[in-house]
């Protein structure tokens, strides 16, 4: 029987890739999720596996072909190899061979020998960094007790235990980087007394590193003992290379630190970047060197929305259970006023310009962490109060690290209120791959000049910055008017004025 190798989903807005290595060749006998071969997209790198053990009969996309999502890439012949025990020291090391989350097995001691793997990280999230582990080799631990906290490049995911028992193995220590189906940790369900502390580092031992790892330094003549390898048992991953190679010399994007006397250094601390905000600098870096940014600026009076809101605020909260707020004014508004200028909804593909004829807005919201978007879905069909309680959850979410990745993905607009800490004028950065961002600002008593008279008003200034290759200037002007002029007589947004 064949089985078609086909290229798997590669993750948002992001429609083809580059085969950049064949790790086996017609021919070979391959086993079920043994590495094939690696795409690599302008986003990340997928690797792609084999869904069945076999023999590859034939490689359809050879490397540096272009190809599109479900593309066919290669066939298998299913039947002779077989599927690579767990134990086996030369199956591939990070790679769960199981389906399930867990994977249990007997022990001698009569208890039952239990699995702890990386759960769902979200689509296109192919590995986490291990930050912290609440539990040592040797502690007791009940049913979905937490046992450690993984971090990916936008959210933090906490693992439950799925078995009462008692930690036998950790092997996946704390600044470890694992992929997407990695063994954690062993627990015992027996009760019984646990094994020896997690094992060190390999010390020698042969570890087959990642087929990417080995073909980055054999094409730039690398020694592998150079290399600090941060996979399990020190297995040198793809980005432990490049981190090398990039470490020396400095970046020509990064200017060199100023020098730091010793007295200096000694008071100073450093502290690894998390993964969250790496990818928030990258991603705001990409932002700009992409899109033709440009901020257009406006001012409201915010007094209409504040003797709205007080009037009726007691009587929402009464009814809906939820307070009435600025962002359910502002979302109505944007929702308004890009039904008028549609290009700020839209993004750039290639090419073409795809329009949106939905609302998904993002909402951004600052954490411990780092700045996230949660996006509310079609919130061009909901009413103020649905509004509200899905910023109110999204909001708690984001403040708690609980938002997964399906959360944040997909939004058309971005709305960012500095004005909470007290921002009085900013230019906001786009949120890729959108064309425009709302930027909030503090509301200030100023003197302005109505009917020929000085009176105090509540003022907010507006910034919305815009990807100019889509949006002109006339469109981002006018959605800006269209939002000053629904929040300063609101009733026009019941009129669809």
């Amino acid at each position: 029987m064949m089985s078609e190798i086909r290229v798997p989903t590669l993750g948002e807005s992001v429609t083809e890739a580059t085969v950049a290595t064949w790790f086996k060749k017609p021919g070979d006998t391959v086993a079920v999720d043994e590495m094939l071969c690696e795409l690599e997209t302008d986003k990340v790198t997928v690797e792609v596996p084999s869904p069945v053990a076999g023999t590859l009969s034939e490689i359809v996309a050879q490397e540096g072909e272009t190809v599109g999502v479900d593309a066919l890439l290669a066939q298998v012949s299913e039947g002779e190899a077989e599927k690579p025990k767990q134990d086996d020291p030369t199956a591939e090391p990070d790679r769960a061979i199981n389906a399930g989350p867990t994977d249990v097995k007997p022990r001698e001691d009569g208890g039952d020998s239990i699995d702890v793997m990386v759960p769902t990280l979200g689509e296109s999230v192919t590995e986490a960094t291990v930050s912290t582990w609440f539990k040592k080799v040797g502690d007791t631990v009940a049913r979905d007790e937490m046992l450690c906290e993984l971090e990916t490049d936008k959210v933090s995911v906490e693992v439950p235990s799925p078995a009462a028992g008692t930690i036998t193995e950790i092997l996946a220590a704390e600044g470890t980087t694992v992929d997407a189906s990695a063994k954690l940790a062993v627990l015992s369900s027996s009760g019984g007394a646990a094994a020896a502390a997690a094992p060190a580092s390999s010390g020698g031992k042969d570890v087959e590193n990642a087929p990417s790892a080995n073909k980055i330094m054999a094409e730039k003549g690398i020694d592998p003992a150079t290399i600090q390898g941060s996979g399990r048992d020190g297995r040198i991953m793809k980005e432990d290379v490049q981190n090398a190679t990039a470490s020396t010399p400095a970046p020509a994007a990064q200017a060199p630190r100023a020098p730091v006397s010793s007295d200096d250094a000694s008071r100073e601390e450093r502290v690894k970047m998390t993964r969250l905000r790496q990818t928030i600098a990258r991603r705001l870096k990409e932002s700009q060197n992409t899109a033709a940014m440009l901020t257009t600026y406006n001012e409201v009076d915010m007094g209409a929305v504040m003797d709205l809101r007080n009037e009726y605020k007691d009587l929402f909260l009464k009814k809906h259970g939820v307070k009435l707020g600025f962002m359910s004014f502002f979302t109505k508004a944007c929702v308004h006023a890009l039904k008028e200028v549609p290009e700020v909804n839209a993004e750039i593909d290639g090419t073409d310009v795809v329009y949106k004829n939905y609302v998904h807005m993002g909402i951004a919201a600052g954490t411990p962490t780092g700045l996230v978007v949660p996006v509310i879905r079609d919130a061009d069909s909901m009413s103020f109060a649905e509004i509200e309680k899905a910023i109110a959850e999204k909001g708690a979410k984001a403040r708690d690290g609980k938002l997964s990745m399906a959360e944040m993905q997909g939004g058309s607009f971005t709305i960012s209120n500095g004005g909470v800490y007290g921002s009085l004028m900013s230019s906001p950065i786009l949120n890729p791959p959108q064309s425009g961002i709302l930027g909030m600002h503090k509301i200030q008593d100023r003197p302005m000049a109505i009917n020929g008279e000085v009176v105090i008003r509540p003022m907010m200034y507006l910034a919305l910055s815009y990807d100019h290759r889509i949006v002109d200037g006339k469109g981002a002007v006018t959605f800006l008017v269209r939002v000053k002029e629904a929040l300063e007589d609101p009733r026009r947004l019941l009129m669809d004025l």
